[in-house]
């Protein structure tokens, strides 16, 4: 599929063609991205035309998203907060010579040695962040992989600017946002019936939100809780 980009007044905006039967625009958090999807046969100019009548829903959606709540920029101090699969926990940090995080009932510990600086810290708690996302990625993906009937993919975390997750059909790879770590755990198992979804299903179509709903009937509710927690800051 090629990606067509054009510029909509002051927006700008992805469009692919696909083997489809109507055109599907969407507005994509955290930044408003927009994407319009067409059929094969609609031309670019149509597809302009199209997107130039449903501006005033576009900028109103964009707004709300922008002007979204966004967590402040950490200083990694004692008493701060952070979160872990939707839970609150207040931060300690310890001098230490072995640099780790430790969880405890309602505080995350940063033992850190007396060198560290703000980047040393955020990068041992993203460590952190990665090990607890991923161990309760690999049941997830399991668990949902059997019941939806496919193979159990492999899988990555990363920093995602426009998505909480992605799906590589061709490799049959999924990529998950490292946020989702600090999501409530129902938000990450959303994302992950929606991404395996597209081993099954690569277009959102009726088949498609046929199957998220099937194995996450709730998800429309969930993915409005989800675009309206805090966003990362940066």
């Amino acid at each position: 599929m090629k990606m067509h980009r054009i510029r909509v007044g002051s927006i700008d905006v992805e469009v692919i063609f696909k083997d489809i039967k109507n055109v599907h625009l969407s507005v994509h958090p955290p930044q408003g991205r927009v994407t319009v999807s067409a059929p094969h046969h609609i031309d670019l100019e149509s597809v302009k035309i199209y997107t130039a009548t449903k501006l005033p829903w576009i900028k109103k959606e964009r707004s709300k998203m922008l002007g979204q709540d966004r967590q402040p920029d950490k200083l990694y101090l004692t008493r701060e907060s952070h979160y872990l699969f939707g839970k609150r926990y207040l931060l300690k940090v310890t001098k230490t010579s072995r640099p780790n995080v430790i969880q405890h009932h309602s505080r995350l510990e940063l033992r850190i040695p007396d060198h560290y600086g703000e980047e040393h810290m955020q990068a041992l708690l993203y460590k952190f962040y990665r090990r607890e996302l991923r161990s309760k990625l690999d049941k997830l993906v399991a668990v949902y992989a059997g019941k939806m009937g496919v193979p159990v993919p492999e899988f990555g975390i990363r920093k995602m600017k426009t998505k909480w997750g992605s799906c590589s059909i061709e490799r049959r790879f999924l990529w998950f946002n490292i946020e989702l770590a600090k999501k409530p755990e129902q938000c990450l198992e959303y994302i992950v019936v929606h991404e395996l979804a597209h081993l099954l299903e690569r277009h959102h179509n009726k088949g498609f939100t046929a199957l998220v709903t099937r194995f996450c009937p709730n998800w429309q509710v969930i993915k409005k809780t989800l675009n309206e927690l805090p966003l990362y800051h940066g």
